[in-house]
């Protein structure tokens, strides 16, 4: 057995190819092959592949091999309709439960995301796209419900690979991303305890997101 380290790192590496695309969708993920990419052994190699299977990023055939989880606008929909859901449910609950320490997390989180303004091109975008995940998830974590939260994560990630072949277009392309003020208007109406207003600016949010991915499948 390899050291879990070791395949925790090699599972890193390969995920982070996937997502820049390095390795592509539906691409063959051949064991020898990837011994000689990544300069390691069979076995933390096939150990990341399973862990990688477990977190969506690649699929297993019998008989026939792995191969990177192919994309799709169907699952795109599919997985944007999903945490939409979620994160109403988890909004809802969080603006009737948080307290004030989960408004002031909610506060910095938004700090954080203002100071980067992704239509700089100045701005690592890379960067911009962590904070945007962590205000995101400062809203919801006032909420009741730890299985709601873990199921949140799963798609939120599932959504990181699409999210990421759009960064890697926006990067190359002259259209850059306007914030409009989204995030200051969700983040007032939470802490206002305007659940209506929040939801509704949530939906039009996430419709917004998922239009601009959408563009670059």
């Amino acid at each position: 057995m390899s050291s879990p380290t070791l395949s925790e790192k090699v599972m890193e590496m390969i995920r982070q190819d996937i997502l820049s695309g390095i390795l592509k969708p539906g691409q063959k993920l051949v064991v020898a092959e990837l011994t000689k990419q990544y300069h390691v052994g069979a076995s933390p190699i096939r150990e990341a592949l399973v862990q990688l299977s477990w977190r969506k990023y690649v699929q297993f055939a019998p008989q026939k091999g792995c191969w990177v989880s192919p994309i799709s606008v169907t699952e795109l929909d599919d997985l944007y309709q999903t945490n939409l859901e979620l994160s109403r449910l988890l909004l809802s609950q969080a603006i009737q439960a948080g307290n004030e320490e989960w408004e002031l997390n909610i506060v910095t989180a938004y700090h954080r995301l203002s100071r980067l303004q992704p239509a700089d091109v100045a701005t690592e975008f890379t960067l911009w796209e962590k904070y945007h995940r962590d205000f995101h998830l400062a809203l919801l974590m006032g909420c009741q419900s730890t299985v709601m939260l873990s199921l949140y994560h799963q798609v939120y990630e599932q959504i990181g690979r699409y999210r990421h072949i759009w960064l890697s277009h926006h990067r190359s392309n002259d259209e850059r991303y306007h914030d409009h003020g989204e995030h200051e208007a969700i983040m007032k109406a939470v802490l206002q305890r305007d659940s209506e207003l929040a939801l509704a600016l949530l939906g039009r949010h996430s419709q917004r997101a998922l239009d601009h991915i959408k563009r670059y499948l």
